[in-house]
């Protein structure tokens, strides 16, 4: 007999506040490590998510047995590796942001991504964004502007304008990849019967194939990566592909999302922290400044909307279960209302209905 599956808000351990700290820890190394690997942006995203593929694998499939999850559907899994292609693009433009801007502010700027979500919600589903959305708008829009130094000299990276539009670039790539995981109806429904992992390897192994075509697209691919550079991809993969995301995402069900939010801040503001030490990363003072001016922002985004900010890494990353009453996707960057599915009663046994990703963060570089 199948074990029950366990509930979506009860993480193993019952540390969730050290589970999500040390999430966001590996997390927060992404971007060093992809430096380190000092390879290009196509094969840093491929062997990223080549290399989480068959750990996400094994893990789904002892889950499975172990919890008695139910499988995906057909459609669920097709959508949610097409939103690994999305994943894919997302990864492929933040690499070429860290190399505009070092590592610490590429990370800060993957957070722009709560606007995109918002506002494409907007315009395109009619779905108005919280309140507390529209007065976080120009302080992130000021941090954007201060982090591209416009305003003044001596600002780090090599084109830090140039990565600035790369970051909006990134979360653009990452606001489409939430969208398609709602679409999928992976943000709605009893997150307990499919569980975190099934959705992650899908879109993983997604995001490998699309890191695949996009490397040989723009003639990124190079066969002659050194042993060095695997190494600190495989490390990037199982550190924050595999265990940073599903630390994070079995625990923040678990936590207010007031908490969350601050708790996630530590990729970000750990990020520069690390480009610094390892790199010797020195953003100028007005940069600093639009890094703290656009953290602000999405932590009013955040406090407002009732979800926790994505932590800026997934790899893959899945969406938040509070996207079902308020948008979707391992935050301030879901979506708004999922409307009355996410509500429903009871199916009908006869009708198939499709199982949805328990509440993750929405993003894991």
């Amino acid at each position: 007999m199948n074990a029950e599956p366990r509930p979506a808000g009860s993480p193993a351990g019952g540390r969730p506040t050290l589970d999500v700290l040390a999430g966001a820890g590996f997390i927060a190394a992404s971007a060093t490590f992809v430096r380190l690997a000092d390879t290009t942006a196509g094969m840093a995203a491929f062997y990223r998510c080549a290399f989480a593929v068959p750990v996400l694998w094994a893990l789904m499939v002892l889950d499975r047995k172990r919890a008695g999850r139910i499988r995906l559907s057909a459609r669920a899994r097709r959508l949610a590796r097409l939103a690994g292609v999305a994943l894919a693009c997302d990864l492929v433009l933040w690499s070429h942001t860290i190399n505009a801007v070092g590592s610490g502010l590429a990370t800060v700027l993957g957070n722009l991504q709560v606007v995109f979500v918002a506002l494409i919600a907007w315009t395109v589903l009619g779905e108005r964004p919280a309140r507390s959305l529209l007065v976080a708008l120009p302080l992130m829009l000021a941090g954007v502007v201060l982090i591209g130094g416009v305003f003044g000299s001596g600002t780090y990276g090599d084109s830090p304008g140039l990565g600035v539009l790369f970051g909006v670039g990134t979360s653009l790539a990452y606001a489409g990849y939430i969208l398609i995981l709602r679409a999928s109806g992976l943000s709605t429904g009893k997150s307990a019967e499919v569980g975190t992992i099934a959705p992650l390897y899908e879109a993983t192994l997604g995001a490998a194939v699309g890191a695949a075509v996009l490397s040989f697209a723009v003639g990124d691919v190079r066969l002659d990566v050194p042993w060095a550079s695997l190494g600190w991809l495989l490390v990037l993969a199982l550190s924050s592909q595999v265990v940073g995301w599903l630390l994070i995402s079995r625990s923040l069900p678990a936590l207010p999302a007031a908490l969350t939010s601050t708790l996630l801040l530590v990729q970000p503001v750990g990020a520069v922290a690390l480009g610094a030490a390892v790199f010797g990363e020195s953003p100028s003072a007005e940069q600093l400044g639009g890094v703290a001016v656009l953290l602000a922002g999405v932590l009013v985004a955040a406090a407002g909307s009732g979800r926790s900010p994505r932590p800026a890494s997934a790899g893959t990353a899945p969406v938040t279960a509070s996207t079902a009453s308020a948008g979707p996707a391992p935050s301030a960057g879901s979506a708004p209302s999922a409307g009355p599915a996410a509500a429903a009663g009871p199916t009908v046994p006869s009708t198939p209905t499709v199982p949805t990703a328990p509440s993750t963060p929405e993003g894991v570089r």
